[in-house]
């Protein structure tokens, strides 16, 4: 699949075998470093995202012609050389490459945000959204001042910031909509 200028993506992948990808905290730091002090350079706008133990989750928008692989590529070749080097440990990390959906409406589009939010919760790993530090939540509700999130799409789609904090304590998952968008989801 090509990636499109101006498109949203769903991106994700989980450790070769479900193991682990993340070993400490150190580790989450340096991939979301990682992220942050690229992403700009390679055209890529963060929406949502969520590093979990095993496997990760990134809503994604391409704003160039420069296709999202060539940035993930680069961040995750790099994570896996610096994890296999602290674990020593060869070989691969992942499960092949990273897997990923285009996101071809607005029910997907807000369902995938609470998706990602919503996983360390329903993982069993945190009560709240707001207790998970690796993911944009914190971000994304104004709690926090990261610059790996839209803000002016929060805006549009939710109104505020408190908006979208209301909308992910309060959101039923409409049963269609999950029928639709569940086949591109993984445990």
């Amino acid at each position: 699949m090509t990636f499109i200028k101006n498109y949203y993506y769903h991106i994700y992948n989980r450790g070769c075998n479900k193991d682990q990808i993340f070993f400490n905290e150190g580790n989450y730091h340096y991939l979301l470093g990682k992220m942050k002090s690229t992403f700009m350079d390679y055209g890529v706008n963060i929406i949502a995202y969520c590093l979990m133990p095993n496997h990760y989750h990134f809503l994604i928008q391409q704003l160039t012609d420069m296709p999202i692989s060539t940035w993930l590529h680069k961040l995750f070749v790099g994570y896996t050389q610096a994890i296999n080097k602290q674990q020593k440990r060869s070989g691969t990390l992942f499960e092949g490459r990273s897997k990923h959906i285009l996101i071809d409406n607005d029910d997907y589009l807000i369902y995938l945000m609470w998706y990602i939010h919503y996983n360390p919760v329903g993982a069993g790993l945190v009560s709240k959204h707001s207790d998970w530090p690796f993911s944009n939540y914190l971000d994304c509700v104004g709690k926090r001042n990261g610059t790996m999130v839209d803000k002016d799409l929060i805006r549009q789609r939710f109104g505020s910031m408190t908006e979208y904090e209301k909308f992910m304590e309060s959101y039923q998952i409409d049963r269609l909509i999950e029928e639709k968008v569940g086949k591109y989801l993984f445990d």
